[in-house]
């Protein structure tokens, strides 16, 4: 009589006998797996193909864009031009917008001398709050103004789902989700977007994956000190500071070993204290369309940069406030920033960077964009950020600080690797209403970040390199 019943039934059936020993997120699991299976059957079983004389646009693109052997290089190759686009453009009109933000500081500074405010305040307002403002709005704005409507056109386009289809195989061998890939993609803007896409993958344990992982893409608030440090110290050649292709490498380098870790700890978490029976992963792949190219760029600007800009600046300002207060108040005749930086100096020689650059990334927590301005706040010898118009400039600042190219790599390694932004992590307890799984969010990528540093400084102290 069982035997007599569709396969549906009798998985259904089935799972309901062993109901008993799953839990709650291994049975959704199961039942969707059950049901992804049972639809594959019907299918091969009840639908036939006729052939036709030709294919829609849709499927000849799909034969090539998700094949084995073109679909994977063919992603390369968009990453790559994304990112040279966001570079090339962005270089001139940094420069641009650095240029006239600083050109009125002074301005600012006779007009509060003018009412005789006293100079604690003008360094506080003037070279705390709006040099760190002017810093993140001249070096971020450029690259996101360009790299979200490149991402925004390729999503209305319709191919970002085929990016997660062609890296399903990926996710689902360390035990995640192909739909990871998506939220990953969303991660490259600002790692709170990635987290909130993540309601997208249906299994609480594979959600919680990605969740927990989504740190490890490069967002947007880290490229422009990954592409600065890479610019001045990772170069190629003899110049002192390098070209378009060589930052395009190491940014693509960076978001190599960000995608590398997520993988190993996806791996790690669903072996360990996220087991579980990975699910099935069915995606519909929509039909390309012909981007709305206006329609992309208002809402790219509006829906994403200028929320991810507003974001920016709100946390600047008072973190240069606070930043300029620790470096230019005194305790026993020592700053509680030189303090600071001295108490984790220990820490950053073992992992091949330094007190202030610890202490950088401490201060930065509010937004990963003003961890360089604070590090060069603690670096110059005033308390106040130095005005860096030249990448040559900087980079002299950073040898006399006892920078190499060592310290750049462990840098942009630290970078890519260490614990979410306060956005980020709000984010995360949001989502999970969870106290545990927001500390080990923030504490998990800390660790790894501080272990990557430390294999690189004894790999390069035993190869001779500096």
């Amino acid at each position: 009589m069982r035997n007599s019943m569709p396969s549906s039934l009798q998985d259904v059936m089935r799972i309901a006998e062993e109901a008993q020993s799953f839990s709650d997120n291994e049975l959704t699991d199961v039942i969707a797996e059950s049901l992804s299976k049972t639809s594959e059957e019907i299918c091969k079983t009840n639908v036939r193909s006729h052939g036709g004389s030709g294919k829609d646009l849709t499927s000849t693109l799909d034969d090539i864009l998700t094949s084995p052997i073109i679909g994977y290089p063919s992603m390369l190759f968009l990453l790559v031009a994304v990112f040279w686009m966001t570079l090339v453009g962005a270089n001139w009109l940094s420069s641009l917008l650095f240029r006239l933000l600083f050109s009125v500081e002074n301005y600012f500074v006779n007009v509060l001398r003018h009412f005789n405010a006293q100079e604690w305040f003008i360094g506080m307002t003037v070279f705390g709050a709006y040099r760190s403002l002017a810093w993140v709005v001249s070096v971020m704005l450029p690259p996101i103004a360009i790299f979200f409507p490149c991402f925004t056109l390729l999503e209305d386009l319709g191919y970002l789902p085929r990016i997660a289809f062609n890296l399903d195989t990926f996710f689902k061998r360390v035990g995640s989700h192909g739909k990871q890939a998506l939220t990953m993609c969303m991660g490259f803007g600002c790692n709170a977007a990635g987290v909130v896409a993540c309601r997208i993958i249906d299994s609480p344990r594979e959600r919680l994956i990605a969740l927990l992982t989504n740190t490890f893409v490069p967002c947007n608030g880290r490229f422009p000190a990954i592409i600065l440090v890479s610019a001045m110290f990772l170069r190629s050649g003899t110049s002192s500071v390098g070209g378009v292709g060589t930052t395009t490498v190491w940014l693509l380098f960076s978001v190599f070993l960000g995608v590398t870790v997520t993988f190993i700890v996806s791996q790690a978490l669903s072996s360990t204290i996220l087991k579980g029976i990975p699910s099935a992963f069915a995606i519909e792949l929509p039909p390309y369309r012909r981007p709305q190219i206006m329609k992309a760029l208002v809402r790219s600007f509006l829906d994403r940069t200028v929320f991810v800009l507003a974001r920016a600046a709100a946390v600047a300002a008072p973190a240069g406030i606070v930043t300029w207060i620790l470096a230019n108040t005194s305790l026993q005749g020592v700053s509680p920033l030189l303090r600071l930086a001295n108490a984790l100096g220990p820490l950053g020689n073992a992992i091949g960077l330094d007190g202030f650059i610890l202490a950088a990334f401490l201060l930065g927590l509010p937004a990963n964009e003003i961890v360089l301005p604070i590090l060069i706040m603690g670096y110059s010898s005033g308390g106040v950020m130095v005005d860096m118009d030249r990448l040559s400039a900087l980079r002299g600042l950073l040898v006399s600080c006892g920078w190499t190219s060592r310290t750049a790599l462990c840098f942009i390694a630290f970078s890519v690797l260490h614990y979410p932004c306060a956005t980020t992590l709000w984010t995360i307890w949001h989502e999970t209403r969870n106290f545990k799984w927001t500390v080990f969010a923030a504490l998990m990528p800390l660790v790894i970040a501080i272990g990557v540093c430390f294999l690189v400084t004894q790999v390069s102290t035993l190869l001779g390199i500096a």
